[in-house]
């Protein structure tokens, strides 16, 4: 998949975004090595905590079909600054893919990308824990 069409993807995720608290759509386009594309888009909860971003909504889609190998993500907003992923997402794209491609789209659907090591440096991962993983 070209990157302009993953991009896409994930603009189109955000008129399926359900956010009428924020009113902060966020869609998402995750690539697996294989070239399966999950989407995703963000929705909230009135009691907030329960609220999931589109990162994470493309992320359990693709876990949940037995997809474990991410290469890029492309994260889409409204607004006039790159939609980044928030740190929690970022956590969860570290735990099954520290070396993705991060691609953050504006609402004039410019991009910029990142690696993911770029937005979380000083990360932290299972090799900080007393454990074989």
């Amino acid at each position: 998949m070209t990157e302009q069409a993953l991009c896409d993807a994930a603009i189109a995720m955000l008129d399926r975004a359900y956010c009428p608290y924020s009113h902060f759509a966020v869609g998402a386009a995750l690539e697996c090595s294989d070239g399966t594309v999950f989407t995703g888009c963000n929705i909230e909860n009135a009691a907030y905590s329960p609220s999931i971003c589109a990162e994470r909504t493309a992320v359990a889609k693709a876990v949940s079909e037995g997809h474990r190998d991410f290469v890029r993500i492309a994260v889409a907003g409204r607004g006039r600054d790159y939609c980044v992923p928030c740190g929690v997402c970022r956590q969860v794209l570290l735990e099954f893919a520290p070396e993705i491609q991060v691609i953050c789209i504006n609402g004039a659907g410019e991009s910029k990308s990142f690696s993911l090591r770029e937005l979380l440096p000083h990360s932290f991962d299972s090799s900080a824990l007393p454990i074989d993983v």
